[in-house]
């Protein structure tokens, strides 16, 4: 089964680029034949001369990144994107969502919309459709947001995941704010799952772990395809019995939606080491996993400065009388997580660390929250990795500080004429912050209930 990516202004195509790149050299390997054919199928169209086409459509409303983009893999020689898979225009959105959403969005929407069927068309079986963006600017946020609304209407039995990147807590624009908060609210709605990379974490691992001394835009993307890419190639699930999972995206979300008020997902994975220290480096299983649990528990986003004094809760005894009533300061509460190892060994690594009931809310089992995909090939050359994918109260303090900064500005009437001359009313902008403000309510009830049913040692 096949995925379409959709890539979304100058963010997701620059991301989008660099998931190809990862993907394409991972699958490029005549030593694992069935791992290959298996990553290919699902990434890329074969044409009669062999040459490996992304399956994806490159939108923007201008032209500069996907002209830079065809350029490159064309150059590239190992794969390429579509000769009629992009469109772009010569003006764009000016960072405001309401002139992407309201006016380039409905304005473009049957030609955009004609090139993602024809690359539909070209799978065999549709997995699922991942579209990604920035929530920042105007295209990526506001075309993004109406791009996605189209595909729910035009495959509204196929699984849709956004992939967001979210902006800087000190960005450039102005107004991120405004655009995230239209864009999360709308996606919510919309989507079936919603994962997020920060653009500050992935900041700090480029200084920290890879040791970048002067960080570009590509090599944050760069570890961002390096995550996301881990989590979409070929695995192994629990009930595959040893084939690769034909439908990546239908059990990513059974594994992590299990409610559909909880669908932001966040991702960690160890470990991140830069390309001169691969070669020095030597990882085992139960260090990498002892590290990994600790980050998620701790809401750590790399193994570099975790807070190792964060403890899960005990769990007393079935019938022993309940008590305590307050939350453990620190630690990040669980509705499903998904851990996915690939490398050596990988059958013998002790996973369960991850499968206490003390990570998870009370309402749901812990072997239904609990999942994990293997297998023991080796990716983006490291021998051992393992990356966590996990529904949990990881995005609930950057979500409630970008919509109080942005209430602040709305509170002050600040740039509001700027999206109501294209058509978004105050009365959007009051039901969007409504929308967001139930979402975290939602997931502030995973505490609730922890309070009411378990104690804390």
């Amino acid at each position: 089964m096949s995925i379409v990516t959709v890539q979304l202004g100058q963010c997701g195509n620059q991301v989008g680029q660099e998931l190809f790149e990862v993907i394409s050299n991972d699958a490029n390997d005549t030593q694992r034949k069935v791992y290959s054919e298996c990553s290919s199928e699902r990434f890329f169209n074969e044409t009669a001369n062999r040459e490996l086409v992304a399956r994806s459509v490159l939108i923007d409303m201008e032209p500069k990144v996907i002209s830079q983009s065809i350029a490159k893999t064309a150059k590239s020689g190992k794969w390429r994107y579509g000769d009629r898979s992009h469109f772009s225009q010569k003006q764009g959105s000016g960072n405001n969502w309401a002139n992407g959403y309201c006016v380039h969005g409905p304005r473009h929407e049957e030609v955009v919309m004609d090139i993602v069927r024809r690359e539909v068309e070209h799978c065999d079986c549709l997995a699922g459709i991942v579209a990604m963006m920035s929530v920042a600017g105007g295209t990526g946020s506001g075309v993004g947001t109406y791009v996605t609304q189209c595909l729910r209407d035009a495959y509204p039995n196929s699984f849709i995941l956004n992939h967001l990147t979210w902006p800087y807590g000190t960005g450039e624009v102005i107004v991120q704010n405004y655009n995230s908060v239209l864009t999360l609210s709308h996606l919510y709605q919309l989507s079936d799952a919603i994962l997020v990379h920060e653009n500050d974490t992935v900041h700090k691992i480029c200084a920290q772990l890879m040791n970048i001394k002067h960080i570009s835009f590509r090599d944050v993307n760069k570890v961002i395809a390096h995550q996301l890419g881990s989590v979409l190639q070929p695995a192994l699930t629990g009930d595959s019995h040893g084939i690769y999972n034909r439908n990546p995206i239908g059990e990513l979300m059974s594994s992590l939606v299990c409610h559909p008020e909880y669908k932001l997902l966040s991702v960690c994975n160890i470990p991140q080491v830069s390309s001169s220290s691969m070669a020095y480096s030597m990882f085992t299983w139960p260090g990498l996993l002892k590290h990994l649990r600790q980050m998620l528990i701790a809401n750590s986003k790399m193994e570099e400065g975790i807070d190792w004094q964060v403890r899960a809760p005990s769990l007393q005894p079935e019938g022993i009388k309940r008590t305590g009533s307050h939350r453990r300061p620190g630690f990040n509460t669980s509705l499903a997580n998904l851990l996915i190892l690939r490398g050596k060994d990988v059958n013998n690594a002790e996973i369960s660390g991850f499968q206490h009931p003390s990570l998870y809310t009370p309402w749901l089992p812990a072997d239904e929250a609990f999942s994990m995909w293997k297998t023991p090939v080796p990716f983006n050359k490291y021998e051992k990795s393992a990356i966590l994918v996990s529904n949990s109260q990881t995005l609930l303090r950057p979500l409630d500080n970008m919509v109080g900064k942005a209430w602040n500005m709305f509170a002050s009437r600040a740039y509001i004429h700027q999206y109501t001359k294209f058509g978004i009313s105050e009365e959007d902008f009051l039901d969007s912050f409504t929308s967001l403000e139930q979402c975290t309510s939602a997931a502030d009830s995973v505490v609730v209930a922890w309070r009411s049913s378990e104690p804390w040692s």
